[in-house]
């Protein structure tokens, strides 16, 4: 096991309280693959407009060609009008996730249909881009986070107390143990690294003992 990192608090809590939020859901790091999810939704005004350019910084700029050649496609796939149009757009909107998340190191399985449950975490992070504001988002992060702490602290020093009666006593209490330090250790390394994009739309790293 690493060594223990300090407990972190305020913002620097919030920030990171996104993945603590969603409980680690799988549907919390794949935001971008389903069809309300910000990539499509340029998608769908780029193909409107008829120009790529909106949907390109969403894809990494080795994947552009492929991405272009899609979308010209797709326009001209477009002009037969009727289900022709919307086979199309799938067909582009498919191609454009598939390619965002391969660039991101995250697996595809397919688009998500539109009203996917996100979670909290995601769906606060939104709305709060939306609306300008950050405070709410901040306070139902934090809130998470220190629930979090408080059920996994109170559980490692109940079994704690019982430790030393027996084996598996002890050995209940190095299981919580575990679990109470790594989840703190891992709320301290995500809210301390570096923001580089989508990492976390693949899987949530594991963390050694």
């Amino acid at each position: 096991m690493r060594p223990y990192r300090r407990m972190i608090t305020g913002a620097a809590v919030a920030t990171l309280a996104l993945a603590s939020v969603a409980g680690l859901a799988p549907h919390a790091w794949a935001h971008c693959d389903t069809l309300d999810g910000p990539v499509v939704k340029d998608a769908r005004k780029a193909l409107a407009e008829g120009k790529a350019t909106r949907v390109l910084k969403w894809v990494k700029a080795r994947d552009e060609g492929q991405v272009k050649l899609a979308f010209s496609k797709a326009l001209v796939e477009r002009k037969q009008g009727g289900k022709a149009r919307s086979a199309a757009d799938m067909r582009f909107f498919t191609t454009l996730v598939r390619v965002h998340r391969a660039g991101e190191g995250a697996p595809f399985t397919g688009l998500k249909p539109s009203g996917t449950d996100l979670g909290p975490a995601v769906q606060g992070a939104d709305k709060a881009l939306v609306s300008g504001s950050v405070d709410a988002l901040v306070r139902q992060a934090t809130r998470e986070v220190e629930k979090g702490i408080r059920e996994r602290f109170a559980h490692a020093r109940q079994t704690r107390k019982s430790s030393e009666s027996n084996v598996e006593a002890g050995r209940r209490y190095v299981a919580s143990y575990i679990e109470y330090v790594h989840y703190v250790e891992r709320l301290h390394d995500d809210a301390t690294a570096k923001a580089t994009g989508h990492e976390h739309e693949g899987e949530p790293t594991a963390h050694k003992e």
